[in-house]
């Protein structure tokens, strides 16, 4: 009888494990509530690991929302690439907006909920970049549609992607359909008067 060998998995810095313990945490919980001491535990790493890493909680907390954003970009670029036209491409942001709702551990925006929660420098950048560059791509996928006043399309359509998440997180209940049609009856309405 051959014996199975499972795979391995390989071991994570503790760069990773505090990020990771850092996701968790901070997102389910609030990155003001949530001590350091409960991150390293989580992580299972010396606080010596978490001060020589990122040098302060501050910094932990910037690379946890980079992280966020870093996995929201990746998400909607898979929905974003897997259209043809321009009109789909800009409703994909709003499918793959959708597809996080979905999620069982969904718990609103990391951005909104860290600002909310805590006011510093790092978060107010993080979430100013992240909002930044969700603008930026509606912009860009407003103009590549066509829509003659592309930021001004822009600006409706991420109204839209955060009353989305608001309402999917405050109401306990899926609002991508209703994201969707408000987006579509936006663009229809844009295009038809260019």
């Amino acid at each position: 009888m051959a014996m199975r060998t499972a795979a391995r998995e390989p071991a994570r810095s503790a760069r990773e494990r505090l990020l990771a313990a850092a996701n968790e945490l901070f997102y389910a919980e609030g990155v003001h509530t949530v001590g350091i001491d409960r991150v390293i535990e989580k992580a299972g790493v010396a606080k010596a690991s978490l001060y020589n890493t990122f040098g302060s909680k501050d910094e932990l907390v910037r690379a946890y929302l980079e992280g966020r954003h870093a996995r929201m970009a990746a998400r909607i670029a898979r929905h974003v690439d897997g259209q043809e036209s321009a009109r789909g491409k800009l409703l994909a942001v709003f499918e793959a907006q959708g597809e996080l709702f979905a999620e069982p551990e969904f718990r609103g925006c990391a951005f909104a909920r860290a600002t909310a929660e805590a006011h510093s420098t790092v978060v107010d950048q993080a979430a100013d970049g992240y909002r930044a560059w969700v603008r930026s791509l509606l912009a860009g996928l407003a103009r590549e549609a066509g829509a003659p006043d592309p930021e001004g399309l822009a600006l409706q359509l991420h109204m839209i992607y955060d009353g989305a998440s608001q309402s999917a997180r405050m109401d306990h209940a899926p609002a991508a359909a209703a994201a969707r049609a408000a987006a579509v009856a936006l663009l229809d309405a844009a295009l038809a008067e260019g």
